[in-house]
Formats: C-alpha cells, structure tokens, sequence
C-alpha cells in the first residue's frame, strides 16, 4: 500500500480520536447538541479513514456512508452494527444541528459517545490489522 494512502488513513483516524475527545469535552459541559456533532465527526473521520485505503472519498455524508455500508458492512468486514451506529449518529447530528428548539439529552449524548467509542475501537482494530496504526 502506497505511504501516502496510509499517511491519510492514519490521519483521519487522528481526527476521528480527536472529534471524540471533544465530544467528551462538550458532555462535561453540559452541551449535549454539540456533543452529539462531534460524536458523529468521530464516526465520520473514522469511516473516510478505512474508505481512503479504497481510494474513495465523496464530498457528500450521504456518499460516504453509502460506500462504507457496501463495501465493507455488506460485504461483512465489518459487523451490521456498524452500520446501525452510522444511522443513530447521523440522525442524532442532524437534529442538533439543524432543528430549531431541539433539546438534547444528557442520555442522548452519553449513548451517542459510547456508540462513536465502539465504532472507534473496530475500526482501529482493523487498522492495526491492514498496518496503518501501530498497537
């Protein structure tokens, strides 16, 4: 695998951990729509991180989700779980972010963050696996 591919694999890993260090940081603090965005972006980072071992990237959500749904929970690389996580994140960040008067919960964004954790340490394991990150 070309070293420029994993450089950016293993970088946007890097702002998937960093994206849910910050959406402990925002539960801390009582801000609940925020952490729920960043629990996504961290759900996000980490799917363009194993979609770039493909070569893809889409400047669209939507295109992104859909690739890592079919190349690799499809094709059972990934458990469906995964994609279940996807969904929830993103269905949690667009309330957030774009409905007015919506209030999130302590427990919404407590789920949200243990769900981003999960999909996080698959998707590590996996990149150990492929020799992108180190143990």
């Amino acid at each position: 695998m070309e070293s420029s591919v994993k450089a950016l694999s293993k970088y946007r890993f890097e702002s998937s951990v960093e994206a849910l260090a910050d959406a402990r940081i925002m539960y801390d603090n009582g801000r609940y729509k925020n952490a729920l965005n960043r629990a996504y972006y961290a759900v996000f980072h980490a799917m363009r991180a194993v979609n770039s071992l493909e070569g893809f990237d889409s400047s669209k959500h939507s295109g992104v989700i859909a690739f890592f749904n079919q190349t690799y929970v499809k094709e059972g690389v990934f458990p469906k779980e995964m994609s279940r996580i996807i969904r929830r994140a993103s269905e949690c960040r667009e309330k957030a972010d774009y409905l007015d008067f919506f209030v999130a919960s302590k427990d919404d964004a407590e789920k949200q963050i243990q769900r981003a954790e999960e999909f996080q340490i698959v998707i590590r394991n996996y990149l150990i696996e492929k020799e992108i990150l180190v143990d």
